[in-house]
């Protein structure tokens, strides 16, 4: 299985990084590649929480994992260490043998000068998922997560 990692340096307490990866609302606005919408249908931020979350893609020729031009995904978060890393296991929603699987997501935060260097692991992933796709999509959401807590 293929294993993908992204860093971001955000201006901004690891304290803020953190709630960001847990609040719902926060979630719906950062954890979003450009072109696409987001609809978070259920959220608990917290050990041994669950989420469902569906990413649409605004382009009506692009087609989604889950259906249309939807990718759906639910998960649950494994393991939070407060202000330090935040670990989910996530599965899409999908028939399509190439494209199921667990998933392992795991962001670590670390102190840097002027803030927090954020560190984002995808493991697993499934072989329907191009890995530079994956990377470039978790590089644009975590520019928005940045844009997001540095704003306040």
């Amino acid at each position: 299985m293929t294993t993908t990692h992204s860093t971001r340096f955000i201006r901004a307490p690891r304290a803020a990084v953190y709630r960001a990866l847990l609040d719902a609302e926060a979630v719906q606005r950062w954890m979003v590649p450009d072109g696409m919408t987001s609809e978070v249908h259920s959220f608990e931020g917290r050990q041994g929480g669950t989420f469902r979350i569906s990413l649409t893609y605004e382009d009506p020729s692009e087609s989604g994992k889950t259906s249309g031009r939807t990718d759906t995904f639910h998960g649950t978060f494994t393991e939070l260490v407060p202000d330090t890393k935040v670990v989910q296991a996530v599965e899409f929603e999908t028939d399509d043998p190439a494209l199921a699987g667990e998933m392992t997501i795991t962001y670590e935060l670390r102190d840097a000068d002027g803030g927090t260097e954020l560190a984002g692991r995808h493991e697993n992933l499934p072989p329907g998922v191009s890995p530079a796709d994956n990377e470039l999509g978790t590089r644009m959401s975590m520019d928005k997560l940045a844009q997001l807590v540095e704003q306040g």
